[in-house]
């Protein structure tokens, strides 16, 4: 006791707590030591890399250096299109920066509502949804079109954000082999009649850029009573002859198409368009569009913007095609194992043997300055270890011949090539 009979007050000098032997951060132990090791052998973080300034489609700053784009999806270039900046730019001064709000509430600005008619003009249908992500869109359709005693019916392939669409919802899952047409019908066939069924579908798959036998898999799907949904996110803006995707290259009517702004149109945000008459209820019901805050307006007023353009842009397409068709003939011939024997899509992958060899190749690319993307699984198939390369309608003959060479100078050091 002090003399004014208070108790003195004492610092307390226990050590700070220490965290259990296991706590719920345990289970990543494995992931830090993998990424510990390939820091320790000299390897650049592939996953952190930081673009310190971005001067067009297709350079960038990295780590001080000069650098060619190659693994952006930027697909047709429209990042740095003077109209579509303009948009946007207007767009902050009318409205501001945000919407502080989900489209149900105060979140749906004059921007939102044109990027949905762009929406609808470029696909010809009737119902445009634009929601925050494409990873939302096919969050939100997916959980919501199909439902408990129904049937989900997906490549096994499928991207992430089908597959969390299929656990966000209720509906029984069913996966069928990776393009396989026989395995899908067989799945669907052994399924009860009367449920509804919904078929999900990529018109590209982004880490081998394979295409979908779209035309078999739509005709299958439509004998045993399913609907049909195809993804054409790493497909929109150069296959068919509106840009549409895989479907419309194939001549093929779906009921539903889920795209992304992030590749062709290059801003953010994604999009589910349909012609089903009862499609505009899905805003009633579909939870990741009615609880999250809609996209600024600025970004809907660039893609509105872009997407308007794409709709004529026919020169980027031919241009896209050509440096696809160049870079993988080139890369073929130097000996690279590919994800595809043909050009099939803007994505070219290049097949490694194992994770050391991936990371070692891109780091040389990265230092020789360009940056591709390196993958391994689980967003690859099992086993499998790439770089990607995402094409862009931008890159000039000269750039490509720049990174053809570059990979040669890589594959011979690294001892992928000889």
């Amino acid at each position: 006791m002090t003399e004014t009979g208070l108790q003195t007050e004492t610092l307390s000098l226990d050590p700070a707590p220490v965290a259990p032997e296991r706590d719920l951060m345990s289970k990543f132990d494995g992931l830090i030591a993998e990424r510990r090791a390939l820091l320790d052998s000299g390897i650049t973080d592939p996953f952190a890399i930081v673009m310190e300034e971005v001067r067009s489609p297709t350079e960038a700053v990295i780590k001080g250096r000069d650098t060619i784009l190659l693994g952006t999806y930027n697909y047709m270039g429209m990042t740095f299109d003077p109209d579509v900046i303009a948009a946007g730019k207007q767009a902050l001064d009318r409205f501001g920066s945000g919407t502080n709000g989900s489209r149900m509430l105060n979140g749906t600005f004059h921007d939102h509502m044109e990027v949905e008619q762009a929406l609808r003009d470029f696909y010809g249908m009737t119902g445009a949804i634009v929601f925050s992500t494409g990873y939302m869109a096919n969050l939100g359709i997916i959980s919501t079109l199909a439902a408990k005693g129904e049937y989900v019916i997906l490549d096994a392939d499928s991207h992430a954000s089908i597959y969390d669409g299929c656990a966000q919802g209720n509906a029984e899952i069913v996966r069928f082999r990776h393009n396989s047409v026989e395995d899908l019908d067989k799945r669907l066939g052994r399924l009860p009649k009367e449920p509804g069924k919904l078929v999900v579908l990529e018109g590209v798959y982004s880490m081998l850029g394979d295409i979908a036998p779209l035309k078999e898999m739509v005709a299958v799907a439509r004998k045993h009573g399913a609907m049909v949904l195809v993804d054409e996110a790493h497909s929109m803006g150069f296959f068919g002859p509106n840009g549409r995707g895989v479907y419309e290259a194939q001549g093929l009517d779906v009921d539903f198409v889920v795209g992304t702004f992030s590749k062709s149109v290059g801003t953010v945000g994604g999009f589910v368009v349909s012609n089903h008459p009862k499609f505009e209820a899905v805003r009633l019901a579909c939870r990741p569009y009615i609880f999250t805050a809609s996209l600024p307006p600025s970004v809907v007023a660039t893609a509105a913007a872009s997407i308007r353009k794409l709709m004529t842009a026919h020169d980027k397409r031919d241009r896209l095609w050509r440096n696809a068709r160049a870079l993988h003939a080139g890369l073929t011939g130097m000996g690279f194992r590919l994800g595809t024997a043909t050009c099939d899509s803007a994505i070219v992958a290049v097949l490694l043997d194992d994770q050391v060899q991936a990371a070692t190749m891109w780091q040389a690319l990265l230092e020789g300055g360009l940056y591709v993307n390196m993958a391994r699984p689980p967003a690859t198939p099992a086993g499998t270890f790439l770089l990607r390369c995402s094409i862009c309608a931008e890159h000039t003959p000269e750039q490509i011949e720049r990174v053809l060479t570059m990979f040669r100078q890589a594959g011979q050091a690294v001892g992928v090539i000889g």
